[in-house]
């Protein structure tokens, strides 16, 4: 079933938001703190490290909760996980402003006091967005069920992703505009009321695009609850019936054993640290090392979101010509470009013109590398998204601590700029060393996936070659679709979909009747077959493939 036009794009409204807030946070945050709150750099570093901890901490939990089944009238009804986004939403409304309205009645407090006023706001808006952004991803197994389905979904989240960057550069350029008389290089303490406008046009366009999403979007609370509805003749479902791997229900731990898991853990962590960091130290290094004028600070990473949005635009006829593992690679190397770029670039024609291209260079590597990784993602959960919330909470939990620890790391052994002409070049390292180490790190997790078909479970190897041996469960080439009856199987325990239409008698299961109904992960199979009376077709009901959370009834 094709993606309606009104489902593709509420999709992409649900993560604007998060991403007009992001920018701001990746790109003005330490320059806002060094350069406007005058905070030493270590300081400065805190208040990132401790948004990132909180976010770390806030993702695995965040997905776990989201995929736990929700029986509430509310839940059941809304979706469990627009319940998570709508309450993220409201924590980064309620969080973000405080950030950059300055210490009230505390400016000229210790620096370590200031820090511990700002941690409750910064703690509030990464929990907030932590649930918005899980549960937004979570979404897309949910609604897509075939690879092109959710490249195009990623591919439309990015696309919103670059246009709300592109909104916040632009809102800041014009902002920054605004009483500038054209002599100013730097960013200073009297620009700290620009900071504030921008953040108020932010958040009420952001508020607008979540209401459009809850609106538009309508979450299939029975495919999230249960997963996917749809039945083929085979329960355990293979490569050559719908295109995808063996299905095996996957519990949260059981990722754990999955080395893919780690791998794309390693290439999603590499790509978020290119993108990050360049985000974050290409404002200083314009400022610290160019020196070039303030509005440069808007203009530049314009420039790159710009090549980015193109870029996202062809990713999907991309990965269908070439496949995911290529463009990554295509990614990388362009990626690995800029950086030389970056180390290379010096005098006036530089930063007059050359500037813009290495700019160009970073913003296509990263948005190939970053819508890439995501379908990846979404690949390795294929269609297991009942924990698929868990899986991206992981992932995230990888990026933002190593996040926070790589900015604390940078800022703690920044030197001192203004008595050193040569630490000039401090940032240009930090972005051409620091990130194309990053870009190297995905191509080495890139090439060993390279043998590996994605999404395929170690799991399901184990539970084939079990099965094969011992006529189990979840072998293709006897399970077909189980038809049985309502009511015997509801005297045995089990709930079917659907009401049973004999008398309502109490559950009751028979240990010792050796005709047991075994309801396992996802595959309904009876150990022998029960003998039951003329069945009336009314009261017979077809199981999906995916059962009820409970293991064995």
């Amino acid at each position: 079933m094709t993606l309606s036009l009104r489902l593709r794009a509420g999709f992409g409204f649900g993560h604007v938001l998060n991403d007009l807030c992001s920018a701001l946070w990746f790109t003005y945050l330490l320059v806002y703190f060094h350069h406007v709150l005058l905070f030493d750099n270590t300081y400065a570093g805190l208040v990132l490290l401790i948004g990132q901890i909180a976010d770390g901490l806030a993702t695995p939990f965040v997905g776990r909760e989201s995929d736990r089944q929700d029986d509430t009238a509310f839940c059941s009804k809304y979706g469990k996980r627009k319940v998570w986004h709508f309450a993220g939403c409201l924590c980064v409304l309620l969080g973000f402003p405080f950030i950059f309205l300055g210490c009230i009645h505390c400016e000229g407090s210790e620096e370590w006091a200031q820090v511990m006023y700002y941690a409750p706001f910064v703690i509030i808006f990464q929990f907030g967005w932590a649930s918005t952004q899980i549960n937004h991803l979570s979404l897309i197994p949910d609604l897509a069920r075939s690879e092109d389905e959710r490249t195009d979904l990623n591919s439309i989240r990015y696309a919103f992703t670059v246009m709300s960057n592109i909104t916040v550069y632009l809102i800041t350029w014009i902002v920054l505009g605004i009483g500038s008389t054209g002599t100013e290089t730097t960013i200073g303490p009297e620009d700290a009321y620009k900071f504030r406008y921008i953040v108020g046009a932010v958040l009420v366009i952001g508020a607008v695009f979540v209401i459009l999403f809850h609106v538009l979007v309508k979450e299939n609370v029975y495919s999230s609850t249960y997963g996917p509805i749809e039945q083929s003749t085979s329960q355990c479902q293979t490569e050559n019936a719908i295109d995808r791997p063996i299905h095996c229900r996957m519990a949260w731990n059981d990722w754990f054993a999955e080395p893919q898991f780690y791998l794309i853990a390693m290439l999603y962590m590499c790509t978020r640290l290119f993108c990050n960091i360049t985000q974050s130290y290409v404002p200083i290094y314009l400022q610290d090392s160019l020196h070039l004028h303030e509005q440069s600070l808007a203009y530049i990473p314009l420039v790159m979101y710009l090549s980015g949005f193109i870029t996202s635009m062809v990713m999907n006829c991309a990965n269908k010509k070439i496949g995911r593992k290529a463009t990554f690679l295509i990614g990388c190397v362009l990626a690995l470009a800029s950086c030389v770029g970056v180390l290379l670039g010096k005098g006036d024609l530089y930063k007059t013109y050359l500037l813009y291209g290495v700019a160009v260079l970073m913003g296509a590597g990263g948005s190939t590398m970053l819508v890439t990784s995501l379908s990846l993602t979404a690949d390795l959960i294929g269609p297991n998204s009942e924990t698929g919330a868990f899986v991206y909470g992981a992932m995230s939990f990888t990026d933002k601590l190593s996040n926070g620890i790589t900015v604390m790391v940078i800022q703690s052994i920044t030197p001192c700029t203004s008595c050193c002409p040569d630490c000039n070049w401090y940032f240009r390292n930090v972005l051409g060393y620091g990130c194309g180490l990053f870009a190297l790190l995905a191509i080495v997790a890139i090439l060993l996936l390279l043998p590996a078909k994605i999404g395929h479970r170690r799991k399901a190897q184990g539970r084939e070659a079990s099965d094969n041996n011992s006529h189990n469960v979840c072998n293709e080439s006897h399970l077909e679709t189980v038809v049985v009856n309502a009511c015997t199987a509801a005297a045995k325990g089990q709930v079917p979909v659907g009401v049973c239409a004999g008398p309502s008698e109490s559950a009751t299961t028979d240990k010792e009747d050796k005709q047991e109904l075994v309801l396992g992960d996802d595959y309904v199979s009876i150990s022998q077959q029960p003998e039951v009376a003329e069945e009336d077709p009314k009261d017979t009901v077809r199981y999906r493939h995916e059962a009820a959370p409970t293991d064995v009834i």
